[in-house]
């Protein structure tokens, strides 16, 4: 698998020591982790014993809660003229 995707990656113009079968396997983990796949089945899906392994993935999710509205931020206080 490590040798197709290295000469995958070589035809399609990436850097050869950059990316590997495991980088696909953290890209899957990832995207369905933003898909809003609850780390539980991640974890199944990726074979992990221990679910400390999988909340590595979380670590990605910085972008989203740099989106994230509180909940109180959406709140209209009276006489606030909203």
């Amino acid at each position: 698998m490590q040798v197709a995707v290295r000469q995958a990656m070589t035809r399609a113009g990436f850097d050869k020591g950059k990316y590997s079968a495991h980088s696909l396997r953290h890209s899957f983990a990832t995207h369905l982790l933003d898909a809003g796949t609850d780390l539980h089945t991640i974890k199944v899906l990726l074979g992990h014993s221990s679910i400390e392994t999988t909340m590595v993935y979380l670590h990605l999710q910085k972008s989203k809660r740099a989106r994230l509205v509180s909940p109180f931020d959406q709140l209209k206080l009276a006489g606030d003229g909203q």
